[in-house]
């Protein structure tokens, strides 16, 4: 009867436990995805240093039915209605490692500027969308509104300028996204993005 017990109060005490931690990855990806909403600006880098432009950053939360997903627009700041990147996100949790995975949009001009009605991406589809395999960043929190990654070595191919594939480093904080996104050659030679640290972009 006693080893019945303890059995029983050592089921209870994993099950508790497991929920808890459950609880808390779910409040950490919460907080993940809160801090990374939002229309972003590179102004401030682009007025103290020459090399870097004025870029726009807005990241919209769709499709909360399904999980957590944003959409991405990136583009010179005066150029807004002509955005040079166009994603969506999908943020989720492996243990204590936050995935973000990139989507491209087969018709991406349909859904430029949605943002202001955010219901308008209901429409947008999962066969609207294709995964970009390997392109996913990987973060860990390392701290209160802090998360760092970075996309695997060599796992994110790439065609644009000569680049053979792609890495990009990114930090996460409740006002600021700092994210370095380069582009090499076979040979390991940089042939696009930032050559002297990432992009800084401050929450308006």
């Amino acid at each position: 009867m006693k080893k019945t017990i303890v059995l029983l109060v050592a089921i209870l005490l994993a099950v508790g436990c497991k929920t808890s931690q459950n609880q808390s990855d779910s409040t950490e990806l919460k907080e993940l995805v809160n801090i990374m909403q939002g229309h972003y600006s590179s102004e401030k880098q682009a007025l103290a240093d020459k090399d870097y432009y004025n870029i726009s950053l807005r990241m919209t939360p769709i499709w909360k039915s399904k999980g957590n997903y944003l959409f991405v627009e990136q583009a010179i700041f005066d150029k807004q209605d002509k955005p040079y990147r166009v994603r969506i996100y999908k943020v989720s949790q492996r243990g204590n490692e936050f995935i973000s995975e990139i989507y491209t949009l087969k018709d991406e001009k349909a859904w430029i500027g949605k943002w202001a009605t955010p219901e308008a991406y209901d429409q947008l589809t999962e066969a609207d969308i294709e995964l970009k395999s390997g392109c996913e960043v990987v973060l860990k929190r390392t701290g209160k509104n802090r998360f760092e990654g970075a996309t695997g070595d060599k796992t994110c191919p790439s065609e644009l300028r000569g680049a053979s594939w792609a890495n990009s480093k990114v930090t996460v904080t409740k006002n600021m996204i700092f994210s370095w996104d380069q582009g090499f050659d076979k040979d390991g030679k940089q042939v696009w993005g930032a050559t002297k640290g990432g992009y800084e972009f401050i929450k308006i």
